[in-house]
This record gives C-alpha cells, structure tokens and sequence, in this order.
C-alpha cells in the first residue's frame, strides 16, 4: 500500500526532502501562492506549525503557479515573500504542479486518495490543504475556503500521543 511516506520532493532550498524521514509525523500539504487572495492563510499555516510542530505536525508549502498565475517568482523569491511578509519558518518546498501530466506525484497521489466534491480529483485553486496523519494515509481534503485555525480539532484528533 502507497503512503505519503513513500514520496520525494525537494525544499524549496534545493535540497532534496524524503517524505520518509518524516514517518509517523502528521502533515498538513498545502499547494501555496505568493498572490492570491487566500496568501494571507500563509499566517495561520504558521500559527499551527508554531502550536503542534513539536507535538509531530509538519506543514509542507508547494508553491504552485498554475491558478491565475499567482506564484511566478523563482523559489527564492518565493521564500523570500514567505519569509518577510508572514514569517514562514515550516518547511517550504520547490514549486510543483499539482493538476495535469506534469503534477507532483505526491498531489497525484494525494487527490486520488482524497477527491474533491463530486468526486473530482482536480484540485480548483491555491490553498487545497490535506491532512495526512501518522501512518502516512490521508485523513482529509480540505478546501481553500477553510481556514487553518479550523483544521485544529482534526489536527489534535491525530496528532501521536505524548
């Protein structure tokens, strides 16, 4: 059975990130945009890195590009943002597609594990946000319009016990 855990990607660094050294963690993904009206959300997708981080949460930002074109910089342009506007300190990755041939196959995977209303596996804009608990399994799919301070109780409900 494929787990989140069975993915790679790469920091928005450069350096590569095994989605395995993160094994019983939970992880909340999130594609991510510089310039659309959901960026302010880059606040509370910190808040909750600074609340349950230590407790085994793992925010994952890919910045995206492929919604209104709302994320053109480089990935260092793009931390930069992050950085100075929201004090992004979670780990951001390098930009993907996350829709079509080209997506990540980590958003392949995870919009076939979690489809969207109506069964749709196409993710509809920046700020799609998936819950994956500890064993690597999605718990939830998110929309855009949900705020990260509403994800707490389901954060909470599987984050690893003490």
């Amino acid at each position: 059975m494929t787990t989140a855990f069975d993915f790679d990607a790469v920091a928005i660094d450069g350096q590569p990130l095994h989605l395995k050294d993160l094994a019983g963690k939970v992880l909340l993904v999130v594609n991510t945009a510089s310039a659309c009206g959901f960026t302010p959300q880059f606040a509370g997708l910190e808040a909750l890195h600074q609340k349950y981080g230590s407790q085994g949460l793992v925010v994952l930002g890919f910045p995206c590009n492929q919604f209104g074109a709302q994320d053109k910089g480089s990935d260092g342009e793009i931390a930069n943002f992050c950085q100075k506007n929201y004090g992004v300190s979670f780990t951001m990755m390098s930009k993907v597609n996350v829709n079509g041939a080209d997506a990540h196959p980590l958003f392949q995977w995870l919009t076939k594990e979690a489809p969207g209303i109506l069964g749709t596996q196409a993710i509809k804009w920046n700020f799609t946000k998936f819950l994956v608990g500890p064993d690597g399994l999605v718990r939830k799919r998110y929309a855009p319009t949900d705020t990260p301070a509403s994800l707490e109780g389901d954060i909470e409900a599987v984050l690893p016990a003490a």
